[in-house]
């Protein structure tokens, strides 16, 4: 019988990943959940990290800043479709940009209105907008909010001084008004999706935890910055993919970061208030008591996200602007192509597969159901493609292990078996 591992030229997945031969040997495709859909290509910061902006990939001139009213209405009409044509009971849509207040609220809401008209009744279209804040009042607010959009906050932290490198086109400081956008949210808490941090080691984590919490978020999610094996992030030592395991013994910055980060929420939510939910940890402790994975931070869990551009055209996720231009480009559009025909493209399908994706280095690591191999994006290297390990590899072996230790310390102390623990907020 035909494997995966017969599809397997360098590089990899491209134009070398034989779909059809999947499958025909049996491996289907899992349905699109979440739909990242752009409103505004644009952004009135300049963020000096920006892998949009300013990482590998420039194609965000290639399309329209705004979402046209027809591309709105074809994209309802494709999502509804994949959701009758599987039968789904929920499906995520996500707007963004850019910054995707640049268009004011009524193409937010016109876009969601479309959605939730075009797909079935029985199928619930909960809403989020991803901002940097700077252009959210509580007349912005109160639109969103009476139509069920909740919002979701950008930042590097809770303090001036931590969201330096966050500054407008001309370096003037994003600060003062996103910090007014997450003092509004906070008394707005139907509303309030959570905050978005890029983690930064050049920052004292706990710190960072701190001045978040201090802005009560429901939620936080803690993204490491996205970089791959041809683009190394910052603080890391550059090495072979092949030796991501056996590298420079101890040098593990970014898992270091999250541990102490972990530290601090463990004993908050031993106390009397509830700390917000932290989904990279959360992720892994369901996954170290025998859960699935929601997120493709970690775990093996199909990937069921895509991105809808401006003008129409489906897209991979953006994470994947960092690895080369062209990364995220599907070559398929709303107005000719389903979201079934985006599941077979090679870079849509390698996301599916699971343990079969990844390099025989993850195969083999104790962890790697667990890791996932990470984030799919990190995996790159220039000339042979994604199927790597994580260019965080040590990094995530160290949170994972560090995550496990306390789930058996609490085991420890409850007197009960590891699997049922769940300190998980």
């Amino acid at each position: 019988m035909t494997t995966v591992d017969d599809l397997d030229p360098a590089p990899w997945p491209g134009a070398v990943l034989d779909v059809p031969r999947l499958r025909h040997v049996g491996l289907r495709p899992v349905p699109l959940r979440q739909f990242t859909l752009k409103v505004h290509t644009r952004c009135n910061l300049s963020c000096s990290y920006c892998y949009i902006y300013h990482g590998s990939d420039s194609s965000w001139r290639d399309h329209p800043p705004r979402v046209a009213s027809r591309v709105m209405r074809r994209t309802a009409q494709r999502i509804a479709e994949h959701v009758v044509t599987h039968g789904l009971d929920e499906v995520r849509v996500d707007l963004h940009g850019g910054e995707p207040l640049l268009s004011g609220p009524a193409l937010l809401l016109e876009y969601v209105a479309a959605i939730r008209a075009a797909v079935p009744a029985s199928c619930p279209t909960p809403a989020t907008v991803q901002t940097n804040g700077t252009l959210l009042t509580e007349s912005v607010l109160a639109e969103l909010g009476e139509a069920g959009i909740r919002i979701g906050l950008s930042l590097d932290g809770g303090t001036h001084a931590l969201n330096r490198r966050r500054v407008d086109h001309v370096g003037r400081a994003s600060w003062p008004a996103a910090e007014r956008a997450a003092r509004l949210l906070a008394r707005h808490p139907d509303s309030y999706a959570g905050l978005l941090c890029t983690v930064d080691i050049g920052q004292d984590p706990v710190e960072v935890y701190r001045s978040l919490v201090a802005l009560g978020p429901p939620a936080l999610d803690l993204l490491l910055p996205h970089a791959n094996w041809s683009a190394p992030p910052p603080g890391l030592p550059v090495r072979a993919p092949e030796a991501a395991r056996t590298g420079t013994r101890g040098v593990t910055p970014y898992g270091d970061w999250l541990a102490a980060v972990f530290d601090r929420w463990w004993e908050d939510g031993r106390g009397a208030e509830r700390p917000p939910r932290i989904r990279l940890f959360a992720e892994i402790i369901a996954l170290l008591v025998g859960g699935a994975s929601a997120t493709e931070a970690v775990g093996l869990s199909p990937a069921g996200a895509v991105v809808i551009e401006t003008d129409g055209c489906i897209e991979q996720l953006d994470s994947l602007k960092q690895a080369y231009q062209g990364a995220v480009v599907t070559g398929l559009d709303v107005f000719h192509n389903s979201f079934d025909e985006a599941l077979d493209h090679p870079g849509m399908a390698a996301r599916q597969l699971g343990e079969a994706a990844l390099s025989a280095v993850c195969r083999t690591c104790p962890v790697m159901r667990v890791c996932g191999g990470g984030n799919y994006a990190h995996r790159y290297r220039e000339g042979s493609g994604f199927r790597h390990p994580s260019v965080y590899c040590r990094d995530l072996e160290r949170l994972i292990r560090h995550v496990a230790n306390h789930l058996g310390e609490a085991a420890k102390e409850f007197g009960r078996p590891a699997k049922r623990v769940n300190h998980s907020p």
